[in-house]
C-alpha cells in the first residue's frame, strides 16, 4: 500500500467520482438519559446528510455526543427521538453494508490477522473459499500481506489499527464510519495511515462510497475531509458546516489549510451572539477533568515570551503538541477560575493569572483556593458544610446525590474527582478515598 503511487502511474488511476446520491440521513436525531431525558441530553435535534462521493468528519469537544450519534448510525444504540434514514429506507438496528472502525483495535487476541479479518464474513455466513479469497485481498489492500499469520500481540499500534480497517472493507461497506480511529497512534503513525487510507479512496480502490469519521483533531478533519460538521457539548448539536474545497493531496503548511484550522478553532470557542461575559458555574454546572499542573502548565507557556499573556490556540496546540480534547479543557478551566478568557480562538490570560505565574509554590495555592472558592459553587458548598458540621466531615454520597439530580452518574462522578484534586492542591479542605470522607483535617484518618 505504500507504494501505491510507484506501482500504478497517476494519469491510469481512476479519481473519486461527483457528489452522487444520498448515502444517509440524520434527521432531528435527539438521545437522552434514560433518567431524565428531557434534562440529560447527549444529542439535540442533530441533521447531517451524507451523499456517495465524500468524507464528512464530526468535530467537537467531549460531550458533544459524537460517538454516540456514530452508534446510532452504526444501529448499535437507538435514538430517544428523530430518524436516520440508510439507503432511503429507516435505519433499524445494524444493516448490511454499514462498516466502523472503532478507536481501540478490538481484535481478538487469540487469532492471526487472517482470521481476525475472516471473523465479520463468518458471522455473515460467508463459505470459507470466499472468506479467504476475500480476506486476503482486503490484507493486501491495506498493507498487511506476509503478516497473514501474526499475532496481535506481534504487531505494532499502526499494523493492528490495519487490520481493523481490513476487518471493515472486507464485507464491501456501502458506508464507513471511523471513531477517532488515529487518536490512540503516534503521531508518524498516525500520519502514515491517514495518507494511505486517502490514497486508497482518491483513487478509487475501497469498495465504499462515503465516509463518516469522529474526530477531535482540527488539523485531521481538514486534511481528511469534504464537510465538516462542527457539534457544541453538552447536548450536542450541529452549530457549523464547513466545505473543505482543497484538492487531495493537500499541504499542512499551505496558508489557506492553516486559515481554515484557525477559523474552525474560532468557531469551536466563539460565544453565543451578544454575550460577552465570562461563563459563570453553578452549583450544577459539568467541571472538566483538568489537573492543577496542566492549569499552571498552560499559564505559564502564555505568559512567557512570545505569546506575553495573550496566544493563538491552533499554535499553542501546534507547539505542546496537543488536540482538541486535550487543549480545550485545561482553557475552559482557567476561564472558569478566572484565569483567562477564551474567544474566538485566543487565549488571554487575566492579570490575576499573570501574577500567579511569577508566584512560588505556596503562593500559588493560596491564590488558586481564593479562586476556586470564589468561582466554583461546588468547592465553595463542600466548604460551607464542612465549616458547619460539628466534626468537620462528610461522606462523599451526600455531594454527589445533589449532582446526580442534574448529571449523569458518570458525569457527576468526574465532576466531584474535579473538584476534589483542584480542592487538595488549594488546601482548602481534604479526601480520604479508601472511607470516602471530605474533612478540614489535614489528614483524614
Amino acid at each position: 500500500m505504500q507504494n501505491l503511487k510507484a506501482a500504478i502511474p497517476a494519469e491510469l488511476l481512476p479519481t473519486r467520482p461527483r457528489l452522487g446520491d444520498e448515502i444517509l440521513r440524520v434527521a432531528n436525531v435527539t438521545r437522552g438519559f434514560d433518567r431524565s431525558q428531557e434534562d440529560l441530553l447527549v444529542l439535540d435535534g442533530v441533521n447531517l446528510s451524507l451523499r456517495e462521493g465524500e468524507i464528512v468528519g464530526l468535530l467537537g469537544r467531549s460531550g458533544s455526543g459524537k460517538s454516540t450519534l456514530l452508534r446510532i448510525i452504526c444501529g448499535l444504540i437507538e435514538p430517544t427521538g428523530g430518524d436516520v434514514t440508510y439507503l432511503g429506507k429507516p435505519l433499524k438496528g445494524p444493516v448490511k453494508g454499514v462498516a466502523m472502525v472503532f478507536q481501540t483495535f478490538a481484535l481478538f487476541p487469540w487469532l492471526t490477522v487472517l482470521q481476525n479479518v475472516e471473523a465479520g464474513l463468518e458471522a455473515q455466513g460467508v463459505g470459507a473459499s470466499e472468506r479467504r479469497t476475500r480476506a486476503l485481498a482486503a490484507i493486501d489492500l491495506i498493507g498487511l500481506d506476509g503478516f497473514e499469520n501474526a499475532y496481535p500481540r506481534e504487531l505494532s499500534g499502526g499494523m493492528r489499527q490495519r487490520v481493523g480497517f481490513a476487518r471493515a472493507l472486507v464485507v464491501d461497506p456501502t458506508l464507513l464510519l471511523m471513531d477517532e480511529p488515529f487518536s490512540a497512534l503516534d503521531v508518524l503513525t498516525a500520519e502514515n495511515l491517514r495518507t494511505d487510507l486517502l490514497d486508497l479512496w482518491t483513487h478509487g480502490r475501497m469498495p465504499i462510497k462515503s465516509v463518516l469519521i469522529v474526530t477531535h483533531n482540527i488539523e485531521e478533519a481538514v486534511f481528511m475531509c469534504d464537510r465538516i460538521l462542527v457539534l457544541s457539548s453538552n447536548p450536542g448539536r450541529v452549530v457549523a458546516e464547513i466545505k473543505v474545497a482543497f484538492r487531495h493531496p493537500r499541504n499542512r503548511l499551505d496558508p489557506s489549510f492553516r486559515n481554515l484550522v484557525d477559523e474552525i478553532y474560532a468557531k469551536m470557542t466563539a460565544r453565543p451572539t451578544g454575550d460577552t461575559a465570562r461563563k459563570e458555574l453553578e452549583l450544577n454546572s459539568q467541571l472538566p477533568s483538568v489537573s492543577t499542573n496542566l492549569m499552571a502548565g498552560l499559564i505559564e507557556t502564555v505568559a512567557a515570551a512570545p505569546y506575553n499573556g495573550r496566544a493563538d490556540m491552533p499554535e499553542i496546540a501546534r507547539s505542546l503538541h496537543l488536540e482538541v480534547d486535550d487543549l480545550f479543557p485545561v482553557a475552559e478551566a482557567l476561564q472558569y477560575l478566572d484565569f483567562a478568557d477564551v474567544r474566538e480562538g485566543d487565549i488571554t490570560l487575566t492579570p490575576a493569572a499573570r501574577v500567579f505565574a511569577e508566584l512560588g509554590t505556596q503562593e500559588r495555592k493560596m491564590m488558586f483556593a481564593e479562586h476556586l472558592l470564589r468561582h466554583v459553587p461546588l468547592a465553595s458548598r463542600i466548604k460551607r458544610v464542612l465549616n458547619e458540621r460539628p466534626g468537620h466531615r462528610a461522606p462523599r454520597v451526600r455531594f454527589e446525590q445533589e449532582l446526580e439530580d442534574f448529571l449523569s452518574d458518570s458525569i457527576a462522578e468526574a465532576t466531584l474527582d474535579a473538584v476534589i484534586n483542584w480542592g487538595r492542591y488549594g488546601e482548602i479542605f481534604s479526601y480520604n478515598d479508601n472511607t470516602e470522607i471530605f474533612s478540614l483535617a489535614d489528614v483524614e484518618a
